[in-house]
């Protein structure tokens, strides 16, 4: 399940730019760029045809309006709902079906930091145009991927509007944050298949930057880890004031089930009913909706400190 989470890889700001035009803004001729994994490419001027294989390229597509050009997506690009009207290449694991892609002839497939670097290099020794968009690390590395896209898509307005617009709400969030007399403790459940050793993330790690920035602390950065399991006994001692359930939506957990787990009911965030269900995707998926997962987290942790 974590596994699955981490790779597959709030409506406001980050549909479609409603007010930006329908058009194509790139350049006459072909964009040079290099990627994420350091190939410098060509990329053809205005690519009619683009294959994604994440799930946070996809989104970035429909944010920028660039949805037009695509034929074809993995299996877990699943937001916004219209992607359920483009076709799917299936799972990209243990590899990408390449066959499938080669017959879509696309002029541009958009891969991932996640996406299996071989798979790259597969499809680029059939032929195939491939930029792969960064791991991000924080939101900087998120805007860059969407100028990047928007670049090479010929999106570019689009692109730097819908940057622009998650600018200013982050930085919206940061000033409301500033006025907070305290620092709530959030707890952040990713995966609870052992409830007495659930998996949470560490210091540093891409969530960990989110409740920082969204005006908590998180109780996982006491490991550098990225990812870890923190025991029971740890999780009681830290005590979070809030508890946020990433595990609802692929590992069915919610307010009820952590209230009947044998041993939480001393947690003070159990107590108060400080527990929230939330859609990981907001924050595993690098796209534009991760301002919509801040906002939300920044929404709980405001609902708490206004009731202190």
């Amino acid at each position: 399940m974590l596994v699955v989470i981490l790779i597959v890889a709030t409506l406001c700001g980050c549909q479609n730019i409603e007010n930006s035009p329908l058009l194509n803004t790139s350049a006459p001729e072909d964009i040079n760029i290099t990627d994420s994994l350091g190939r410098e490419i060509t990329i053809p001027s205005s690519p009619e045809k683009i294959v994604s294989l994440a799930a946070s390229n996809t989104e970035i597509l429909f944010a920028i309006n660039a949805d037009v050009n695509l034929v074809a997506r993995d299996e877990y690009s699943d937001y916004p709902p219209e992607t359920a009207d483009i076709p799917s290449i299936g799972s990209l694991y243990p590899q990408v079906n390449t066959e499938v892609i080669v017959n879509l002839e696309p002029d541009l497939v958009l891969a991932a930091g996640i996406t299996n670097p071989e798979d790259v290099t597969a499809l680029d020794k059939l032929g195939i145009t491939v930029f792969t968009t960064s791991i991000a690390s924080d939101l900087d590395d998120i805007y860059g991927d969407i100028k990047n896209v928007g670049t090479i898509t010929g999106y570019s307005d689009n692109a730097n509007a819908l940057v622009k617009d998650m600018q200013t709400r982050v930085q919206d969030i940061k000033d409301n944050v500033i006025k907070q007399s305290t620092i709530p403790s959030v707890y952040y459940e990713i995966d609870a298949s052992e409830p007495s050793k659930p998996w949470t993330p560490g210091d540093g790690s891409f969530i960990d930057i989110l409740i920082t920035t969204a005006g908590g602390t998180n109780i996982g950065a006491i490991s550098d880890e990225p990812y870890w399991q923190i025991s029971l006994e740890q999780l009681i001692y830290e005590d979070p004031d809030i508890i946020v359930l990433g595990s609802s939506k692929y590992g069915g957990q919610t307010k009820s089930t952590v209230l009947n787990r044998p041993g939480w009911e001393t947690l003070k965030a159990v107590k108060t009913g400080h527990i929230y269900e939330f859609d990981d995707d907001l924050v595993s998926r690098p796209g534009p909706r991760i301002v919509d997962g801040l906002e939300t987290l920044a929404n709980i942790i405001t609902t708490i400190e206004s009731k202190k």
